[in-house]
């Protein structure tokens, strides 16, 4: 019996916009746009009905190292000029922005969404931040809900230390005060911060980090105010890293690392399982056979991860087995991020499957002006339905390019 090979995926898309490394991707408001920085300071929001961009601006003077999404309409990015920035973009704001790419090179001066706040923070690790909600979750009720639409809950950012690289800052926002210092452990030699997670459980708060030296750590504070206490520390990498991705699967039960070295660990999350400085070990450790895997993410439903390789190709596993799923070969040069689209909150609008029937249907009734309006308007909806529920995997390049795949 014969078999027919399959051709190598290709992706749905590529987003050209970026003339310099693309360092960040991240997807925000429903799925509807796609935010991504380069080494240069750029940043896009890029419409993922229309493939166009949104919103575009120079948001730092120097490389971005992370971007996020603080409620419906304000983002987050972090820069390697020492600043995080929080931004006040949604949809209405769109349109008083820039929207020349940074290909076509556009003045500095181009117009910038609202700047909100600015923190002065350690970039000097290439460590991005990380976020969580701040407190105990409230009733949501109606009114809640319309405040927060206005004003969003308060939340944490972790940072590295100003004065120490080994150490961990969480800063409090909207009050852009300090609330609490992690610091380097003087018995193990870490090295610098290379990456952070940051999660709340009740009145608990913890952070996971891991460190130049190839340990990971995981450290818990059990009530607002109380020092942090480490109860996890593994070393699965065997080298010094250059850099160093990790993140919390949705269940909160566990955590992935992957570095600069072929391997991929996934790791316990002790407070989480009621675990107090107990000798807890890696759950697993892969040895993948492909070094310099960066730009690690879970899918919002945890059951897949992506990792964003340097030899030009993003890498999909399984995060029950660790087994790898897909290999997505398209760009030319190293990659550097990755992102997953939120499949937990998709339009539940149905799509049409012919588009056929649609058009044949607007033809009949052309004479009718408000039914081309509303034809018009129906095909705008269906697009932005199908952009929305599509499950998006981006990655960014050091080529400027952006794949987006649907796969999984």
């Amino acid at each position: 019996m014969s078999t027919e090979l399959l051709l190598p995926a290709q992706p749905s898309f590529v987003l050209r916009g970026h003339s310099a490394q693309v360092h960040a991707v991240h997807f925000i408001q429903g799925n509807t746009r796609l935010l991504s920085a380069d080494s240069e300071g750029w940043l896009v929001s890029w419409n993922l009905a229309s493939k166009r961009p949104a919103a575009v601006w120079k948001a730092h003077g120097n490389a971005v190292l992370g971007i996020g999404s603080w409620g419906q309409d304000r983002i987050i990015t972090h820069g390697r000029d020492n600043k995080l920035a929080v931004w006040q973009l949604g949809v209405q704001d769109e349109e008083a922005v820039g929207k020349t790419l940074p290909v076509d090179k556009p003045p500095v001066t181009t117009p910038q969404p609202w700047l909100l706040h600015m923190l002065t923070v350690n970039t000097l690790n290439f460590c991005s931040f990380a976020m969580c909600l701040d407190g105990m979750p409230h009733p949501y009720t109606a009114h809640t809900a319309i405040k927060a639409r206005k004003h969003p809950p308060p939340i944490l950012i972790a940072v590295p230390n100003t004065m120490d690289s080994g150490g961990i800052d969480i800063y409090q926002l909207p009050s852009e005060s300090r609330a609490a210092v992690i610091l380097a452990d003087r018995h193990i030699t870490t090295g610098m911060v290379m990456a952070l997670e940051i999660q709340t459980e009740s009145t608990k708060l913890q952070v996971v980090a891991g460190y130049e030296s190839g340990h990971t750590m995981a450290f818990v504070q059990s009530d607002p105010g109380a020092q942090f206490q480490r109860l996890y520390c593994a070393q699965p990498h065997s080298q010094p890293m250059l850099v160093l991705s990790m993140s919390i699967i949705p269940s909160r039960d566990c955590y992935l690392t992957s570095s600069a070295d072929a391997i991929v660990a996934k790791h316990p999350l002790p407070a989480v399982q009621g675990v107090w400085k107990t000798e807890l070990k890696p759950f697993k450790v892969v040895q993948t056979k492909h070094s310099g895997q960066q730009g690690l993410q879970v899918r919002s439903d945890g059951k897949i991860f992506a990792t964003a390789g340097w030899d030009a190709r993003v890498r999909v596993y399984s995060t029950k087995t660790m087994k790898e799923l897909a290999v997505l070969k398209w760009h030319k040069a190293g990659c550097y991020t990755t992102a997953f689209a939120e499949i937990e909150s998709c339009c539940p609008t149905k799509v049409e499957d012919d588009p056929v029937k649609q058009e044949d249907t607007e033809a009949q009734d052309d004479k009718s002006i408000v039914h081309r309006s509303s034809a018009v308007s129906t095909v705008q909806q269906r697009r932005e339905a199908r952009a929305q529920s599509t499950h998006w995997l981006a990655a960014g390049s050091k080529d400027g390019k952006i794949s987006l795949w649907d796969i999984y």
